[in-house]
């Protein structure tokens, strides 16, 4: 499917620059603390959501290139037909894994919504953290699906 592959690129592209906005950030905050005493208000809080959510925006991608670790001590010597069988049912495990993951991910934000929790040093809401991993969760579950169903191919 090809709008899944155009779907995740675009996504890893978000995530790539979200990991590169972090770098840029961290290497700005460390000079600031070094030379003028002054770093960057809420790096690390900054860090925590940015790094969380170029994962998050990645997953997809590496799902569809079959980039998660895969043991196979025990099928090497399988039939092809076999690691077929067991690579699909895998792959529907982790649908279900990241479809409930995306699912929870997207109640915590309510109930962190609802709570008015906030980052300690920026005060940032909460609910927005949780709520934009649900999107990379989700997409990741859906291509794991289409992986399940379609032998392998998304």
């Amino acid at each position: 499917m090809k709008w899944l592959e155009k779907l995740a690129a675009a996504f890893a592209l978000m995530g790539g620059l979200c990991a590169l906005l972090v770098a840029a950030m961290t290497l700005w905050s460390v000079i600031g603390r070094n030379l003028f005493a002054h770093p960057v208000q809420g790096d690390i809080e900054l860090s925590q959501i940015g790094i969380a959510l170029a994962i998050a925006l990645c997953l997809p991608w590496c799902q569809l290139r079959r980039g998660n670790i895969i043991v196979d001590f025990f099928t090497q010597a399988a039939p092809e037909r076999v690691n077929g069988a067991l690579d699909r049912f895998g792959a529907l495990l982790l649908a279900v894994m990241l479809g409930l993951l995306a699912w929870r991910t997207g109640m915590g934000a309510l109930a962190v919504d609802e709570a008015g929790e906030q980052t300690m040093i920026l005060g940032l809401p909460m609910w927005w953290a949780y709520a934009i991993l649900a999107p990379g969760l989700a997409l990741t579950a859906v291509i794991a699906v289409a992986q399940a169903v379609r032998r392998g191919d998304a």
